[in-house]
């Protein structure tokens, strides 16, 4: 008897945990699982890593383009062609060769006669813009120089004019124009008509002769800049020569700054930074990849 009460209390214990568990079972066939919603979709984590190219072009141009910085020719490859005007030192270039003209024509008439072919008492008989004047037009006339000015000095100036020019990263042709401009407007139809009537082998023999030897002369400059302003490992010889081919730049390049005697960078070094725009779905950044190699 007491064998089937402790039987039958055993049942109920067994049904009643039944229940319990049947009531307290997760229903797993109705849950849902939902999709991670902080993950973004793969269109958009591309899209979020690529760079605005019209941002970075603009960027560019309006930070990097405006800024103009002068080229200097002697760091570009060697060419008759390219084109690296730096308009402000041409300038100065001028105004120098001006006043240089104006004091050489004090020299010249400080000179003997028969050295400038000048008969001095005539000429300072006339006013001067009276001279002028009549000297225009009369010429041009073929002169009666000597051969060291017409053949010897002349082209000389003429090459100094040009190299006045091809220094400041003007090409062989505007360099020519350049030097046909000074030779012309500036001596021959300017300070010189002021005692003689322009010459015809002035005309031609100065800017074309300057042109030709101008050339060769920017070719030398060009091994010597290289050379750390050494010619034959030398740099007394470097430099004489290069003063004897290109007087007005370096004379002007020891008041105004010569760059190309300056330290150069490391051979390699190089510094890059390109803006750049990205766009996630916390929003837009701006930011700069920069790449520093030695």
């Amino acid at each position: 008897m007491r064998k089937g009460k402790y039987l039958l209390f055993f049942l109920f214990v067994l049904v009643h945990l039944n229940k319990l568990q049947a009531n307290y079972e997760p229903d797993s066939l109705n849950i849902k699982i939902e999709p991670d919603t902080f993950r973004a979709p793969r269109s958009l984590v591309v899209e979020s890593w690529k760079i605005d190219t019209a941002f970075t072009n603009r960027a560019f141009r309006e930070n990097i383009l405006q800024k103009k910085i002068p080229i200097n020719i002697y760091d570009m490859p060697y060419s008759m062609t390219a084109n690296y005007p730096n308009y402000k030192m041409l300038g100065i270039n001028s105004g120098v060769l001006f006043g240089a003209f104006v004091a050489t024509l004090g020299v010249l008439q400080l000179l003997p006669e028969d050295a400038t072919a000048w008969n001095k008492k005539e000429i300072t008989e006339v006013p001067l813009f009276k001279r002028w004047k009549n000297n225009v037009k009369k010429g041009p006339v073929w002169d009666g120089d000597k051969f060291i000015f017409n053949y010897v000095l002349h082209p000389y100036g003429g090459a100094a004019y040009y190299m006045s020019a091809r220094s400041q990263g003007l090409n062989a042709y505007y360099s020519l124009l350049y030097c046909f401009g000074v030779s012309t407007i500036f001596w021959e139809y300017g300070i010189e008509a002021f005692m003689e009537i322009p010459s015809i082998q002035d005309l031609f023999i100065t800017p074309l002769g300057g042109a030709m030897i101008g050339e060769g002369f920017y070719v030398l400059k060009r091994h010597i800049v290289a050379n750390d302003y050494r010619l034959f490992g030398s740099p007394v010889v470097g430099n004489v020569v290069a003063y004897l081919i290109d007087p007005v730049n370096e004379v002007i390049g020891i008041f105004a700054g010569n760059p190309n005697r300056k330290k150069k960078k490391p051979a390699g070094a190089s510094l890059v930074c390109v803006p750049q725009l990205n766009t996630n779905i916390n929003g837009t950044t701006l930011g700069f990849m920069v790449n520093v190699s030695f």
